[in-house]
């Protein structure tokens, strides 16, 4: 792990800066010397770093969806050339470049919040063993290193010796159930964060292999997490806390307020759509506008939650426009057999009786 982070020791100066900054306003509330003070700092650099994300965030959702929607077409790629994988990974590509997707696209936050986290580690790998780093002097370093939270040095880690841990003024007991406790905390919100997704957002009638993969990283992540986390030290451990809980709540807005088209966050989106216009009678909103306008715009494509969004909406007497709007409509059963894409049943001609089935028709007189 130190080599790694030695990597990333250009990012140091930065990073260091902007916690220093941080320092300075946590620290003319709570203490110089307050973990408070250090570990806010902390979870402040997390906060402007995903504000600084959000683009990349959009873009891994976009990419996604992407996937998801390719999933089909790219199972049916590796069945037709499952014997021939060179022209199947050409397929891939070619497919990927059509319809302008990227995989690599949904590591993007990921990705980018590499460089900090190990340049963090760096940092407090030398708050740790008392040396200078970027723009932190020997004087904000001992500051740092004797900065508890909740009794543990945020320079601490799990695997820490108790010789180590008591240069450092604590015991090796804090150490241990403070960093525990995180550890446990950060793998169960990387868990939910993953099980929210699978549960609610995504699409339920294609069944792919990326679903499968999905899922197992539901699994695999939190255990991953939960090993390296006893080489992290607190500061660390605080950041990727920060991190997690930021992404679950992002994610959680988002599958709130735009759905993956076809999941069960649809349809309870829907729903609530549903609820709002028709207590309105109207759509407010540039959001919800924009849902239904796109709902609209899709016609016989169309999924079954929304084609049962359309019928229910004609049903309350409303009908949908192109614009995203919705105006009261008397033609409640009209709307509702156009938009559940059914045509009018034919109207069958009467039965006639046996006898008069066997009284043969009259000839038309000549004229």
């Amino acid at each position: 792990m130190d080599t790694i982070a030695g990597l990333f020791s250009f990012i140091t100066t930065p990073v260091s800066w902007i916690i220093v900054q941080f320092h300075s306003l946590y620290g003319a509330i709570f203490g110089p010397d307050s973990g408070w003070a250090w570990g806010l700092s902390i979870v402040s650099l997390v906060v402007l770093i995903r504000i600084c994300l959000i683009p990349l965030f959009v873009k891994q959702i976009k990419a996604t969806r992407g996937m998801q929607a390719l999933q089909p077409k790219m199972k049916a790629i590796q069945e037709r050339y499952k014997n021939d994988k060179q022209r199947q990974s050409e397929e891939m590509m070619k497919l990927y470049k059509e319809t302008g997707t990227n995989p690599l696209s949904s590591c993007l936050p990921i990705l980018a919040q590499s460089p900090f986290f190990f340049a963090l580690y760096h940092v407090l790998a030398n708050i740790a063993d008392g040396k200078t780093i970027g723009v932190l002097n020997q004087q904000l370093v001992d500051s740092a290193r004797e900065a508890k939270i909740f009794g543990a040095p945020i320079a601490a880690k799990f695997m820490d010796s108790s010789e180590k841990v008591a240069a450092l003024g604590a015991s090796l007991t804090d150490v241990r159930v403070v960093t525990a406790v995180m550890i446990v905390m950060m793998s169960l919100s990387q868990f939910y964060t993953q099980r929210q997704l699978m549960q609610k957002n995504v699409d339920l009638s294609v069944k792919t292999p990326f679903m499968q993969q999905q899922k197992m990283l539901m699994y695999i992540f939190p255990v991953i997490f939960a090993v390296m986390g006893i080489n992290f030290p607190v500061g660390v451990l605080v950041y990727w806390l920060t991190t997690n809980v930021w992404t679950m709540g992002q994610q959680m807005y988002v599958i709130n307020q735009n759905p993956t088209p076809g999941s069960k966050a649809q349809d309870q989106y829907l729903t609530r759509l549903l609820k709002h216009a028709t207590s309105h009678g109207e759509v407010k909103g540039r959001g919800k506008k924009k849902t239904v306008a796109a709902i609209v715009a899709k016609g016989p494509d169309r999924n079954d939650i929304e084609r049962k969004f359309i019928t229910a909406l004609s049903k309350q007497g409303l009908a949908a426009q192109a614009d995203g709007s919705v105006f009261k409509s008397s033609e409640s059963t009209a709307d509702s057999d156009a938009a559940s894409g059914g045509a009018a049943k034919r109207q069958q001609p009467k039965r006639q009786t046996k006898s008069q089935r066997q009284t043969p028709s009259k000839p038309s007189p000549k004229k």
